[in-house]
């Protein structure tokens, strides 16, 4: 019986392209062994083997010359995100307008007008920026995601949990690929998006939240509230107002954690112990459209008037 001749450490694991294995001298006879299964048009993956997005993008975006990463499939391999009814299967590509759209099985291919340093890489991955993603995301989201997405591109990252300190944009570079992109769909919503955004939201709950208190015909608040700003070791809530000592935290999922609920409990008490009106809010309360909170917010606004 033939022995099968090993792959390549590197291909043996993951999904490659054609391209990949004839750099690393393999012949196209062994690609045609029971180990391995066709993963569409160049491209051969390890046989019972599920791909993850990641897996996918970079397989695809390598056996597509020209294309890159983009749309959905920027956001979700990014911090950026995306709403919990977007994302899914197919992978986007897009590639500029002098070459064919991309037509492949799995695949939303884009043609796209693209203007130098919009396009960078990401665990190997040719991808769109995230302020391009942004860019490209506004013709299909609903306009307050596209505030709460451009809240994250322009938010001052911790460095102790992301590895950077400077944020993904600035307003005015936003402003200058606007104007690069006068013509694109949905242009103008990422404009009145921009004038929406601020420094200082930490996830979409509390953009969300922001933007309901603002509907709702309360004063903007504060972002980033600290209980006393002459003290750098002072605890911060995630919203409110110093003028009558209200503040709102939003406990997402990373507050289950027990160093996590630790160190809110320090922060809770803190504020009530200093005569704070102060509201713990979570996603109950965003499904609702936070009525509830905001009533209370009111209630609160009103006793320290």
């Amino acid at each position: 019986m033939a022995r099968t001749t090993p792959l390549p450490d590197t291909l043996h694991r993951s999904p490659f392209t054609v391209y990949e294995s004839r750099a690393l001298g393999v012949p196209a006879k062994r690609l045609r062994a029971k180990d391995l299964a066709d993963g569409g048009r160049l491209i051969y993956l390890p046989q019972g083997r599920d791909l993850d997005l990641r897996e996918r993008a970079r397989v695809l975006a390598a056996a597509t010359p020209g294309a890159w990463v983009s749309h959905q499939t920027a956001a979700e391999l990014t911090p950026l995100g995306l709403p919990p009814w977007m994302g899914g299967d197919p992978v986007h590509l897009s590639k500029p307008h002098e070459l064919p759209r991309v037509r492949r099985a799995g695949v939303v291919g884009h043609r796209v007008h693209m203007v130098p340093g919009e396009i960078g890489e990401c665990g190997g991955i040719p991808i769109s920026l995230p302020p391009r993603t942004w860019l490209d995301l506004a013709a299909v989201l609903p306009l307050k995601y596209v505030i709460a997405m451009g809240d994250q591109l322009i938010r001052i990252p911790r460095l102790q949990f992301e590895g950077r300190t400077e944020p993904y944009a600035y307003k005015e570079g936003l402003r200058l690929l606007i104007r690069q992109h006068p013509n694109m769909k949905g242009v103008e919503k990422a404009r009145l998006a921009l004038d929406e955004m601020r420094v200082g939201a930490d996830s979409y709950p509390e953009t969300f939240l922001r933007l309901a208190m603002v509907d709702s015909h309360l004063p903007e608040p504060e972002l980033q509230v600290c209980l006393d700003p002459y003290d750098p070791w002072s605890p911060t809530a995630d919203l409110g107002y110093r003028r009558f000592r209200i503040a709102l935290q939003y406990d997402g999922e990373h507050h289950l954690s027990r160093g996590q609920q630790s160190r809110d409990n320090r922060r809770d008490e803190a504020f009530t112990s200093s005569g704070w009106s102060y509201f713990k809010v979570n996603a109950d309360d965003m499904d609702e459209g936070f009525r509830g909170v905001i009533g209370r917010i009111k209630r609160a606004k009103r006793r320290a008037a």
